[in-house]
């Protein structure tokens, strides 16, 4: 039964994803009809969802650099998963792995800011707009139903304990290490996975030689700073992959990462500007070195 319901929902997802096929001749006095019911309808990958129309062209111009299906497989994401995904921002992966889940009878929980760690009532006020607008863009059935979460220094639980099969972060170490809750959420994965699930960690990389700024205030982080995290938090570090790495990064800009495509800075956050500035320089270099690492929570 769980078969059948899986192949009814990945029919249902193909068609929404890409243009259906003809519908084929029934056969004649119901010959070949064992045949026909026994058949498996075609299965949704993973690269039909990235190439399909849930997503802009905006979005898929920027594959190069993130390479979201392979990233996803290097975590071994399948279809019938329940997968975290904490602060999703504007959605960039969400609507891959939404659709993907929705797509084998998974489960999206998405951890997004939380807005009730805000104490400041304007902020407080425009985050959950926002957070109304994420919502309402993703209760498009094609999506399926996300549940939803929250993640900060205050925040409880991502999900029920022990009922995730992966946790992923996509380059959000870094504004923890600002807000001084890093080790929260290395805690909060690992309560949150079952045993034996995966904590995924994509993330700007800064390089061994470099000095570790302890509020990564350059948005780029060492590599070893976040293994040693993990695995203070309880986890097994799996393997690293080479996948979202740019060599051409030197993560010394003037701006830190931010200099650098998609923001493409040309300022500080001071406003100061440099005399003689070149972004194209930096926009030549493209998106940032990205770690892309895999823990194991323990049996």
């Amino acid at each position: 039964m769980k078969k059948l319901m899986l192949m009814a929902a990945s029919a249902a997802m193909l068609a929404a994803c890409s243009q259906a096929a003809p519908p084929a001749e029934a056969p004649a006095d119901g010959a070949g009809a064992e045949t026909a019911t026994s058949e498996a309808a075609p299965a949704v990958s993973l690269a039909d969802i990235v190439n399909s129309d849930l997503r802009s062209a905006e979005e898929k111009a920027r594959d190069q650099w993130r390479h979201p299906v392979e990233t996803l497989e290097f975590f071994g994401i399948e279809a019938d998963d329940k997968v975290v995904e904490i602060w999703p921002g504007g959605g960039w992966y969400t609507n891959i792995l939404a659709p993907w889940l929705a797509s084998g009878g998974g489960t999206l929980v998405a951890a997004g800011f939380d807005t009730a760690s805000v104490e400041d009532p304007e902020r407080r006020a425009r985050m959950e707009e926002r957070l109304a607008e994420f919502k309402n863009a993703y209760a498009d059935p094609r999506f399926g139903t996300i549940e939803y979460s929250a993640f900060s220094a205050t925040s409880g639980p991502l999900t029920e304990a022990g009922t995730a099969d992966a946790v992923l972060t996509f380059r959000n170490i870094h504004n923890w290490m600002a807000g001084g809750y890093t080790e929260k959420f290395f805690t909060d994965a690992y309560a949150a996975l079952k045993p034996g699930g995966t904590l995924g960690v994509v993330e700007h990389r800064l390089p061994s030689t470099a000095m570790q700024d302890p509020t990564a205030s350059s948005g780029y982080v060492h590599e070893d700073f976040v293994k040693g995290l993990a695995t203070a938090a309880g986890f097994e570090f799996v393997e690293a992959s080479e996948i979202n790495a740019n060599p051409a990064d030197t993560a010394d800009h003037p701006f830190g990462v931010w200099t650098l495509p998609p923001n493409s800075a040309t300022a500080g956050r001071d406003g100061v500007t440099i005399e003689g500035f070149d972004p194209e320089k930096y926009k030549a270099i493209g998106e940032s070195d990205r770690m892309t690492l895999k823990f194991r929570k323990p049996d």
